[in-house]
């Protein structure tokens, strides 16, 4: 018997073969889920779902109209939803002193409110209980310089977080985070095919590499299963560079 099997599950956040959304929910389906795959981009998302057998659907996080349909639709496709996952994100940067405003409320509508409204709709179609996970960052364990709006967002997220595992556990979900290390997927491509971003973050990886999405996918998998009686947490997946640091950008010249 596979691990999840009978399991329904939506990932948000799967609009690139290499992404972790997309690598998590090719795991899932081989551990026997029916799985729906949702972005932004339509036309991004069929080709991972089909890609991996699994059920495209348009959705963007800041929408909670969308999200309460992404949920509706895995209810009303299987009459359940067991798992809901999001790694739906945006890359911001820039110090304290340069960031705007604008900037702030961008990573917060995706990060923060995003998560708010994505736990809210998926918890409330899960009336047999479920695990919802959602995507916290290594940047947030350590504080990394540089990424002001980015961090704020995600570490409020995993605030609410622990606040949603509280209420939420008397109705059987569990609510965690994943907080993943300098991991190559679609959004970091740009900076691993620079060979000093590489060796300046290799340096402060204590288990020596990187991290990979198949990586990640393993740790959502197990947070997903029954196997996990855990909720409220954020578990981290940086190979232990939460132990250390992330690199000064003087460091990549």
């Amino acid at each position: 018997m596979a691990r999840l099997d009978g399991k329904v599950a939506v990932i948000l956040g799967a609009s690139n073969a290499q992404s972790m959304g997309a690598a998590t929910a090719q795991r899932f389906t081989a551990e026997g889920a029916q799985v729906i795959v949702a972005a932004r981009r339509m036309e991004a998302v069929e080709e991972v779902a089909g890609q991996i057998g699994a059920i495209a659907m348009a959705c963007d996080i800041t929408s909670e109209q969308q999200l309460a349909a992404l949920a509706k639709s895995a209810v009303d496709r299987f009459g359940r939803l067991d798992i809901a996952i999001n790694f739906a994100g945006v890359e911001v940067g820039g110090s304290v002193l340069e960031t705007s405003a604008e900037t702030y409320r961008q990573a917060s509508d995706v990060h923060l409110v995003g998560t708010a409204l994505f736990i809210k709709q998926m918890a409330l179609a899960m009336v047999q209980g479920g695990s919802i996970i959602t995507a916290s960052s290594l940047t947030v364990l350590v504080q990394a310089p540089g990424l002001g709006a980015y961090v704020a967002s995600k570490a409020g997220a995993d605030a609410l977080v622990r606040v949603a595992a509280n209420e939420l556990g008397e109705k059987g979900i569990r609510v965690n985070s994943l907080a993943p290390g300098f991991t190559e997927s679609a959004m970091t491509a740009g900076y691993f095919a620079i060979d000093a971003v590489k060796r300046a973050f290799l340096k402060e990886i204590p288990l020596g590499r990187f991290s990979t999405v198949e990586d990640i996918a393993n740790a959502a998998l197990w947070l997903a299963s029954d196997e996990a009686f855990v909720t409220g947490q954020c578990i981290d997946v940086t190979a232990g560079q939460s132990l250390r640091r992330t690199p000064r950008p003087d460091e990549f010249v």
